[in-house]
């Protein structure tokens, strides 16, 4: 579960910009959660916040349990290792890894046997014949299901995406956003898709719109589009 209380974010000291205004949000388990809003209003601060990367100003967050404020730099870094997965528009890979070897970077950080899961993860997102290829090898479609890959092979209580369609044409773009959707469904955790694609929204179970750091409005999808259905 992700809750946050009264959150705010203020950037700078004589000269502030407001970030996010105060703000109360309850994202449950399983959820698939859409934030759309033009550039400067306040996506990707929130989806920051909530991972764990910036500190608020004001209020409280708890993600997956966890206590955010007050915390660390090193206790945030085991926080997010511990518990987020990130997908980001870029991808992020190493270029010098392999497929496996990018997945596998990631898996050997986290706890447990998670390295074994590497070519199950591999599979089920239907990149496993790519396992010893490069990035510079394979589509950028392909890249963005590495990423994906590489988020929830530690098997993250939330998984957190900026843009992950932005750079993507159609077809990988409805792949890349039904295997999002599908990890809300099919392992009951939080997801939250940053995005600037308005259509991504029927996809989703509830679409949140900020505006100048504040929620517009905030809506639940009672009956979602299939993504395969979606007018991109």
């Amino acid at each position: 579960m992700i809750h946050l209380s009264r959150v705010s974010k203020v950037y700078g000291d004589q000269v502030q910009t407001v970030a996010l205004h105060p703000l109360e949000l309850l994202i449950e388990p399983g959820e698939v959660v859409v934030v759309l809003g033009p550039s400067g209003s306040g996506k990707t601060t929130l989806l920051n916040l909530i991972g764990g990367l910036d500190q608020p100003t004001e209020g409280e967050i708890e993600v997956a349990g966890v206590r955010l404020q007050g915390k660390s730099e090193r206790e945030l870094g085991v926080f997010r290792r511990e518990n987020i997965g990130f997908v980001f528009q870029f991808f992020n890979l190493i270029p010098t890894l392999t497929v496996a070897e990018n997945v596998q970077l990631v898996a050997e950080l986290g706890q447990g046997q998670q390295v074994e899961r590497v070519p199950s993860v591999l599979e089920d997102l239907g990149i496993l014949e790519l396992a010893d290829r490069f990035p510079s090898e394979i589509s950028g479609g392909q890249q963005q299901r590495v990423a994906i890959a590489r988020a929830l092979v530690k098997r993250p209580h939330v998984l957190l995406a900026d843009e992950p369609t932005g750079a993507l044409d159609e077809e990988s773009g409805k792949l890349v956003l039904n295997q999002l959707v599908g990890a809300a469904r099919n392992r009951k955790i939080p997801v939250v898709i940053v995005t600037h694609h308005a259509a991504v929204g029927t996809a989703a179970d509830r679409v949140i719109r900020l505006r100048d750091g504040r929620i517009q409005w905030d809506e639940r999808n009672e009956s979602p589009v299939p993504v395969d259905d979606l007018n991109w």
